[in-house]
């Protein structure tokens, strides 16, 4: 929740420009209102941010690359820090794990270390890419990193299939919309697991692109100063709630 108290409470320099950062959905953000009339910019993981910055985003290469699949040894898995009782991505994967084995890891379920994280990920075939909001444009390191970064398949469940496929090309991910039912999903992941060949299309989109990913505050933060010094542009953001809430 967002606290007036928080910010600079001496009158600010008539020069100065603030911008609103975040990198949440509405699901974690509460008190926008307080915000109004007081930021010149935005800068999120939104694409029509007046600075964008995603969690991730692939590069076209001038030649293509050899790409290496990772031994696989396991089926499904997923990592999951936070656990919100009754939110589309829980309630799928409790009927998910009906119909096929999912290894959990995280807070409540099997310890997974830092360290030891990405090296576990890559002996699966396939990642619940599952984000804790459907929201547009919210593709976090859940898909970037965890799955992408670590030569798996996402299983994808958040914004649309057209809003993903903006950013990545279709035959890169599954998307949970694409079945009826997640026992069809179920059966598809479990078809895919015995042919090797149909598992495989799911890479060929590596050997043209290469995975990028969010490169840090530092970085952001230069990117908002060059942003700023690109102006002269200057303008307030009257409604930060109406823009990230309503406006989408």
């Amino acid at each position: 929740m967002y606290n007036k108290n928080l910010l600079p409470q001496q009158p600010r320099n008539p020069h100065q420009r603030w911008i609103w950062l975040n990198m949440e959905p509405p699901l974690i953000i509460s008190n926008l209102g307080m915000l109004d009339n007081l930021f010149n910019m935005t800068m999120s993981f939104r694409h029509d941010s007046d600075i964008y910055t995603p969690y991730g985003y692939i590069e076209s290469l001038k030649e293509t690359q050899n790409f290496t699949i990772p031994k696989k040894s396991k089926l499904v898995s997923w990592v999951t820090s936070k656990w919100y009782p009754g939110v589309p991505r829980v309630l799928y994967y409790q009927e998910l794990k009906k119909h096929l084995p999912i290894d959990i890891y995280g807070s409540g379920h099997q310890r997974l270390s830092k360290q030891d994280m990405y090296s576990t990920i890559a002996q699966y075939k396939f990642y619940l890419s599952f984000e804790n909001s459907i929201y547009p444009d919210y593709i976090t390191e859940k898909l970037w990193t965890n799955a992408l970064g670590t030569g798996t398949v996402p299983v994808v469940l958040g914004t649309s299939r057209e809003n993903y496929e903006r950013y990545i090309p279709g035959d890169a991910f599954i998307h949970v919309n694409d079945f009826p039912s997640a026992k069809e999903l179920a059966d598809y992941l479990l078809e895919l697991d015995k042919d090797d060949e149909k598992y495989r299309k799911y890479f060929n989109w590596r050997y043209r692109y290469r995975v990028m990913y969010w490169k840090g505050w530092a970085y952001s933060y230069c990117k908002a100063c060059e942003e700023i010094q690109r102006g002269p542009r200057y303008q307030v953001i009257r409604s930060v709630s109406k823009w990230f809430l309503e406006d989408i």
